[in-house]
């Protein structure tokens, strides 16, 4: 188990150190401010189950959006693959699926980003637009 936790630091630590240097810090900075938001927000069921939120918003300013969006679209999921291995790392359970959605904002209080997290529940695929309640549509 010891070896298992050495490589998951050390891959940590590389992709750390890439989206650093691809990036100029505002990733690294941004994993940090949602690993803060999930651990401030974990609840404490039993001892052996802590939940926390799992929809979480990333809201950039329009300079740092551009940035992450010229070096390729996929910021969102880098973030949320970098939250979901801090999330079993730590042996959380998400309130539902998790989504990271990275948004462009234009007032923002340290004029870079902001990151909030909620928890939203599972949504039953037919519950959608276009197929009707499920509870009362009378078709069904």
């Amino acid at each position: 188990m010891g070896t298992l936790n050495r490589w998951e630091r050390k891959v940590e630590s590389w992709e750390h150190s890439l989206l650093a240097k691809v990036f100029r810090r505002e990733p690294v900075e941004l994993l940090d401010a949602l690993r803060r938001e999930c651990d401030d927000h974990a609840v404490v069921c039993s001892h052996s189950r802590v939940v926390v939120p799992n929809a979480y918003e990333v809201e950039l300013s329009a300079a740092v959006h551009g940035k992450l969006a010229r070096r390729g679209g996929r910021t969102g999921q880098l973030l949320a693959d970098s939250l979901a291995r801090h999330g079993e790392r730590r042996g959380y359970e998400w309130a539902g699926p998790l989504t990271v959605r990275v948004t462009v904002c234009d007032d923002l209080p340290n004029g870079r980003y902001r990151v909030t997290g909620s928890p939203t529940p599972n949504v039953r695929a037919d519950a959608f637009a276009g197929h009707g309640d499920p509870v009362s549509d009378p078709a069904r």
